[in-house]
This record gives structure tokens, sequence and C-alpha cells, in this order.
């Protein structure tokens, strides 16, 4: 069985595309799945949450695989980096593909590249036999890489804030998913579109809510909301998924319902 690719991606920064990754990973990996998340951020955000103090010092990284199939007659099969796999880390229950500053280059190597939108796909398609499950970790901006991620994958889970901003953002994002489904990724779907930083004591909060409900109505939006609070980034800090840091809390059992309610869609389809 070949893995599930799902992309986390919004344009918009600061509506936990990174903390949804690492927690949703680790919630699939605690219910027995094998799972690999892909740090595509130059940020290194997701990197350095699961252990790498230091991304700049990694000797393989995100970044170097886009290179190396960049250049020019490689070939996949005769790749030393490709079958040593040393790009592929271990922490927290997850298997991750680290990024680092390195990567901010990248889009610029994409700019004149032959066949530049599937790059990540020919990495994705090497290892996806192995897992279970893809997580791919997606930068606030949609340029190459994203586009890449995009076109590598089978699904796409949008997190969004109950904010006017946030949602008039998911309209361009919507409009981006469907170029490349015209262009490139026909077969990519909307997995759904999860709320993050919620706090239901807001009225703007529910009321923003219910907006998304009414102006996507055609979206999955899932039931279960990821509340605001500063365990989230004190586990940045800590570099440590919220189920090493705060298990008992109410963060830790929102992404396990959360996961439960995204297998629970994937099944029923």
């Amino acid at each position: 069985m070949k893995a599930q690719v799902i992309v986390i991606a919004n344009q918009k920064g600061g509506v936990s595309k990174t903390t949804l990754t690492v927690n949703l990973g680790a919630s699939m990996a605690r219910m027995g799945y094998k799972v690999c998340l892909i740090d595509c951020d130059s940020q290194a955000s997701m990197t350095m949450i699961l252990g790498c103090h230091q991304p700049e010092e990694l000797a393989v990284s995100i970044a170097s695989i886009f290179e190396e199939i960049l250049k020019p007659g490689f070939k996949l099969e005769k790749s030393e980096l490709f079958r040593k796999r040393e790009y592929i880390l271990h922490n927290q229950g997850v298997d991750f593909i680290p990024s680092n500053i390195e990567l901010a280059g990248t889009e610029n190597l994409l700019v004149n590249a032959m066949s530049r939108e599937n790059v990540l796909k020919k990495l994705v398609n090497y290892i996806k036999g192995d897992y279970d499950y893809i997580l791919i970790d997606t930068p606030g901006a949609l340029g190459f890489i994203t586009i890449n991620a995009l076109n590598a994958s089978d699904k796409i889970l949008i997190p969004i804030q109950p904010q006017y901003l946030s949602i008039k953002g998911l309209e361009l994002l919507l409009s981006t998913i469907d170029r490349v489904k015209d262009n490139l990724n026909p077969n990519l779907e909307i997995e759904g579109v999860l709320v993050t930083m919620y706090d239901s004591r807001l009225t703007f909060h529910r009321e923003a809510v219910d907006n998304i409900h009414n102006i996507f109505a055609g979206l999955k939006v899932f039931e279960t909301k990821i509340p605001i609070s500063v365990r989230v980034t004190e586990t940045q800090a800590k570099t440590m998924s919220i189920f090493d840091y705060d298990p008992g809390g109410k963060i830790a059992e929102s992404y396990e319902n959360f996961a439960k309610e995204l297998l629970d869609n994937e099944r029923e389809k």
C-alpha cells in the first residue's frame, strides 16, 4: 500500500500549519500508522520542533534533494543521495525530512528548471511505499515550492484562523488549487478545512466559523476545532509535540480528536 500524501497549506502565515503537521503526524503515529513529515518551509520550524536545533548545520536537507533532482542528467536509480536515505531522520514517533535556510534559494533554481513542478513528486513517489501517510508542511507563500507540494499530494488540508483576513485568503488558495488541478494534478482533492486558534467564548470567532460554512458551502469543515492556547507556543520553544509536552491537556485531546475525525472521513469516501 502506498502512502496517502496530504499537504498542509495556506498562503497566510500564522495559521498553525507547522503545529498541525507535527501534531497530526504524532497522532497518527500513536495510532500505529507509519508516518513521514516533509518540511518544505525554509524557516525550518517543523525541523526545529522535531529536535534539529541548528538546521543550518544539517549535511542533508530537503534543499539538497531539490538540488540533486535538478542536476542535468539526474537519474534517480543512480543517485547515491537517494540510495543512502540520510535525509530521513526520526523523532517523536515519526520519520521526517528536514529543511533549512538553503531552501530559500531553491525557489530561484526552480524558475528556469524543466518540469519544475514535478521535483518534489519524484521524492514522494520514491518513499511513499514505506509509509501509510506522508504530511507536507508548506511555507506561507504560493511559490514554486508550494506548487511542488500540491502537485505531489493526493489531498490538501487547510488550517484557517477564525478571522476575516484568513477567510479572504482562502479564496486565493482555492483559486490556486483549481489551477493546479487543471494543469498539473487533476486528482488533487481538498480534504477539508480545520479551524485553528479557536476560542468559543469569542462571538467573532463563532461568527467567523459560520461565515466559513456559508461562503464555502461545498467544502468539508471539520467539526473538531483546535483551541487557542499558550501550550502551543510552549511546545515550539521546548521543541516537542503536544503529546510529549502536555499529553493530558486540551490541545493534545483536540489533535487526537481531529486525527480520528480525519481518518473516519477517509474511510467514508
